[in-house]
């Protein structure tokens, strides 16, 4: 003997029936967090920031201009 039982309803429909709860509000607020996470990164690798971390590693002019200087007289001052 073979039964088939076809149901038409909706996924909302048969959760209910199925007394499974309503996840949707838990769901939109994990999503809106992610977002916010994302877009937290996203800032991050924005231009203008990774140049003033780049930049902001690097000594000041007035150290380079001294150690340029200082390779430039070691350089003349070599023994040929």
């Amino acid at each position: 003997m073979k039964v088939n039982i076809e149901i038409d309803c909706t996924p909302d429909e048969a959760r209910t029936f199925m007394g499974l709860p309503d996840v949707k509000p838990m769901q939109a607020a994990v999503m809106a967090k992610l977002e916010q996470q994302m877009l937290d990164g996203i800032s991050a690798m924005a231009p203008d920031s990774l140049l003033k971390s780049w930049f902001g590693m690097m000594p000041g002019t007035e150290q380079m201009r001294d150690a340029f200087v200082g390779l430039m007289k070691t350089g003349f001052n070599a023994p040929r």
